[in-house]
């Protein structure tokens, strides 16, 4: 029996409906529209059900299950990879527009002086919002690029968290024997990468083979481990941080053959790479200053000529992003963020440039006593000159039901990360409800 069968039939036993146990549901449903041609891009329902249950010896199990029905193609199950999964983590299909899937079962309890969860569950590093610089520890679901939430989009993996005081600190150290990496869209699905930044691209007449990927299999030989140093030091909140692991996205390497039919042969690979970083937050006021930076180092892009240049390109990363929030104005916030990559090995054989660089600026404000929010967030590259904007209103109608209209935007050439999406503009109508 699978995991999620197990936790399926623990939600159903009525029996746990006791003092010690804790069951709760979250409904969500959501409707998009395309906006050029008001065709329906989006029609999917989830069903969340979570189950927390407390042991006498202060111990507590908690599991959830993601029920996701998703009607129109492009966005449904079947139009993403499922082999980026280990075996014990991968949902359960249901025919092509349903699926499945364990979200999170794992067991929590002070060990001494340290606390202890193991099981599969979410590890956040980092303290950016809308793009990640250290917040890699789990991989991500690009079903729908980043326009999902990233609690929803972010893929529990089975781990191993101890944190332990060390004086001021908290040491957490982390053991990750799941390799579980991102799930991309297959090429015919509405968030599918086509930009050459991701996708490389055959010469005119010349065919194309893609093998499977080449994935780490082994538990413990190719299982992730890191630390996490954190402390509050003359008014910061900071914090080291070392992962040694598997890069999350496979490098898609290039072979070409000149035979009587000229081919390139394209074999995604997974890499190994230290990551060292950390992150720093004080508050001054009214304002708050954040930031984080990550040094990664192997890393590899696509070349612009495999024929000539090799099948991939390594660097060294260098990534950053500085950030400033202030709340100075009653129910307004306001973020700014600096994101860049700096890669100290490019040259040309790279697509990607040198330096790469990003800016967000949030606006978020409540009224009615924050039962009706406004917000835009809008992140445009500074390179490429593309972008993303994503205006919401949100309206809690109850104490349980949350209603929102809202947009997502792009603009840009196809080679940029946004601007290849230019033409997925759509509208979108949804609601939650909690109980």
């Amino acid at each position: 029996m699978s995991p999620w069968h197990i936790i399926l039939a623990l939600l159903l036993i009525p029996s746990m409906a006791s003092a010690q146990a804790e069951l709760s549901h979250q409904v969500q449903s959501r409707l998009a529209i395309e906006t050029d041609s008001g065709r329906t891009r989006l029609w999917d329902t989830d069903w969340r059900p979570e189950l927390r249950w407390r042991f006498d010896n202060g111990g507590r199990l908690t599991g959830s299950l993601r029920l996701r029905w998703q009607g129109e193609p492009g966005l449904r199950p079947a139009d993403g990879f499922r082999d980026a999964y280990a075996g014990a983590s991968r949902p359960q299909g249901l025919g092509d527009n349903a699926e499945i899937e364990l979200r999170e079962l794992y067991y929590e309890r002070s060990l001494g002086e340290g606390y202890l969860t193991v099981g599969k569950q979410q590890v956040v590093w980092g303290k950016a919002d809308g793009l990640k610089v250290l917040d890699v520890v789990d991989p991500q679901s690009f079903r729908e690029f980043i326009l999902e939430d990233f609690e929803q989009s972010r893929i529990p993996r089975w781990t191993l968290n101890l944190e332990r005081p060390l004086g001021d600190w908290t040491l957490q150290v982390l053991w990750i024997p799941d390799q579980t990496y991102h799930a991309l869209p297959k090429p015919d699905a509405t968030f599918a990468f086509h930009s050459p930044r991701f996708v490389p691209a055959a010469p005119s007449g010349v065919a194309v083979r893609l093998n499977e990927a080449e994935r780490p299999s082994r538990v413990f030989a190719d299982a992730d481990a890191g630390f996490r140093l954190s402390g509050f030091v003359g008014g910061w909140d900071l914090s080291l941080n070392y992962l040694y692991h598997y890069f999350n996205l496979p490098t898609l390497h290039q072979r070409v053959t000149l035979d009587a039919q000229p081919q390139v042969e394209i074999t995604p690979r997974f890499h190994r790479t230290h990551l060292l970083g950390g992150t720093f937050s004080r508050a001054f006021g009214d304002w708050v200053a954040r930031g984080e930076v990550g040094y990664f180092s192997d890393r590899y892009f696509l070349v612009a000529d495999p024929l000539h240049q090799g099948e991939a390109a390594r660097s060294t990363e260098l990534s950053h992003v500085v950030g400033l929030d202030w709340s100075g104005l009653t129910d307004t916030f306001v973020s700014l963020q600096w994101f860049q990559s700096w890669l100290p090995q490019h040259d040309e054989r790279f697509i990607r440039p040198k330096v790469d660089s990003q800016l967000t600026f949030l606006l978020r404000r409540s009224f009615l006593n924050e039962t009706l929010r406004a917000e835009v967030l809008w992140i445009g590259g500074l390179d490429a000159g593309d972008g993303l904007v994503r205006p919401k209103l949100s309206h809690d109608l109850n104490d349980h039901l949350e209603v929102w209209l809202g947009a997502d935007l792009f603009y840009g050439k196809h080679r940029g990360t946004f601007g290849q999406f230019d033409e997925q503009d759509r509208l979108l109508l949804g609601l939650k409800l909690g109980f």
